[in-house]
């Protein structure tokens, strides 16, 4: 049996889960609550780390250190970057980035981080095994910074300087923590706006509620697949 830890930025997020599973403990670190839970065999561990890179990475750290998981998923909504990912898309982080990541004084690409690199790899059977589960979703590089993307101008650079084909603001900090502890990863995003103005026929707390709904449904398909 698995032990998987789950990671949301948002409150919205972590509930839309806690809806469809069994709830059997908490456990409070610093101030994060762990949420021990049930889905038929498989034990899950869920936590909200708060908005941005570096709460998102100390949750990890936790949660590596404190809650012995052996992956980590990390769960949400993102802004796409990309004409064919539409809001209510899948995407599949096949490749995180953190793309306000600046070396570029001392001759390393935008994004490089010292014993890292640009991109960091999901674990490729994780990936797999979600594109199992959503045949239509999107796979390609998530974007992660510690600034919330409105302007289609940004938008667009980001797709054409790392090829990503949506941004957040925690996945690739969360994918670092992953990879300098060796534990297997997956960041799955929901899309739930679009800088280019696609997204005025709801509000923006209408499509959270609806992408982080939608991405539940998938990550409780996609743990009920995992190998125990």
């Amino acid at each position: 049996m698995k032990r998987i830890g789950i990671i949301f930025a948002m409150e919205e997020e972590l509930q839309s889960l806690l809806k469809i599973v069994e709830l059997k403990k908490s456990k409070k670190i610093y101030d994060i609550t762990f949420y021990e839970c049930k889905l038929k065999e498989n034990e899950l561990v869920l936590a909200e780390s708060g908005i941005g890179k570096v709460n998102a990475a100390r949750c990890t750290q936790i949660m590596i250190d404190k809650m012995n998981v052996d992956c980590i998923f990390n769960i949400g909504v993102a802004g796409s970057l990309s004409k064919k990912v539409k809001i209510g898309d899948m995407v599949i982080g096949e490749k995180l980035v953190q793309h306000d990541f600046d070396l570029r004084a001392f001759n390393h690409e935008l994004g490089y981080v010292p014993k890292v690199g640009v991109y960091v790899e999901s674990d490729p059977m994780l990936v797999k095994l979600a594109e199992k589960v959503e045949k239509e979703a999107h796979k390609g590089i998530i974007a992660s910074g510690d600034v919330f993307c409105t302007e289609k101008e940004m938008s667009e650079n980001l797709s054409k300087t790392f090829h990503a084909i949506c941004v957040e603001m925690e996945g690739a900090s969360i994918a670092q923590v992953c990879f300098l502890s060796n534990i297997p990863f997956l960041v799955i995003r929901c899309i739930s706006d679009s800088p280019d103005g696609s997204n005025n026929k709801m509000t923006y707390d209408e499509f959270l509620k609806m992408s982080s709904e939608k991405a539940a449904k998938f990550l409780k398909e996609m743990i009920l697949k995992v190998e125990k």
